[in-house]
């Protein structure tokens, strides 16, 4: 019989990711699929690759899986989704929300979440330029921009740079949509079936609560690829971001993502589509 080739696997170098993966590709907690090396990218990258069906697993922006919701479907586990966890607009200088509208504003990448979300919030911004999520507060302080949109670890550390917080864009969701904020998540290729997609998915939630019982046993690994390396913003971050949504979305994460979807479509960020976004059987 011929053995089956490894499953491309690629998620992000933040904390939470590296984290909740650790187990699983280190051989910590059983896999029932054969997986090739882990291919790490910041989120922005691995939007764009999931466009072009890269990857066969693969951490998304929900921003970015309504594009390419035809080509996967988004597991129940190892997703980025809560409350208080949003991402930051920030300026150096601070200014009313108003003056945003004709401010030059850096997004951490157009498919992101975060984009999405200030695109929602504010859609006469007309000025605004996608860079790496690192290079969002040199540019800030530097004078390049306006202001910015921070993600991942810059949430913890802007104050650092003498950075004004001007609004929570995921508090902002959270009040207008009475729901927790979806990030991002893990996306299987549907033409791999529902019945491996499904083992994944269990297979996933136990590398998540293994994780999260173990985290001295992962700590190399996450830290080996982190941008900030001080173990405050590290272990801060991964609290914020690491969840019982994480371990399974269940039907308020479920909803959270479905609701995020159609807003994004009612708004004009995202296509159509009739694809379901969830696993349809229960596995």
């Amino acid at each position: 019989m011929k053995k089956a080739a490894p499953f491309t696997i690629g998620y992000s170098t933040c904390p939470n990711d590296t984290l909740i993966f650790c187990p699983l590709v280190k051989g910590l907690v059983g896999c029932s699929i054969p997986l090739a090396p882990e291919e790490l990218a910041d989120v922005e990258t691995l939007n764009t690759w999931a466009l072009v069906g890269r990857l066969d697993i693969t951490k998304l922006s929900f921003s970015a899986f309504g594009h390419v919701m035809d080509r996967y479907v988004m597991l129940s586990s190892g997703a980025a989704l809560g409350r208080g966890c949003g991402p930051l607009v920030v300026s150096r200088e601070k200014m009313p929300l108003v003056n945003l509208s004709g401010a030059r504003v850096a997004i951490p990448g157009r498919l992101t979440t975060a984009a999405m979300l200030f695109r929602m919030r504010f859609p006469e911004c007309a000025d605004v330029v996608a860079i790496s999520f690192d290079q969002i507060m040199p540019a800030i302080v530097r004078g390049e921009v306006d202001a910015g949109v921070l993600i991942h670890e810059s949430r913890f550390t802007y104050q650092r740079h003498g950075l004004h917080m001007l609004l929570d864009l995921g508090e902002w969701w959270e009040q207008t949509a009475g729901a927790p904020i979806p990030l991002g998540g893990i996306a299987m290729k549907r033409s791999l079936g529902e019945e491996v997609a499904g083992r994944f998915e269990k297979e996933l939630a136990q590398s998540v609560r293994w994780a999260l019982a173990h985290r001295d046993k992962c700590s190399d690994y996450v830290s080996s690829h982190a941008q900030e390396m001080d173990e405050h913003v590290l272990q801060s971050h991964i609290s914020l971001y690491v969840t019982p949504f994480t371990v399974d979305l269940g039907k308020e994460g479920k909803r959270a993502v479905e609701l995020f979807l159609r807003q994004g479509r009612e708004a004009g960020c995202l296509p159509p589509s009739t694809a379901a976004p969830f696993l349809t059987v229960d596995n």
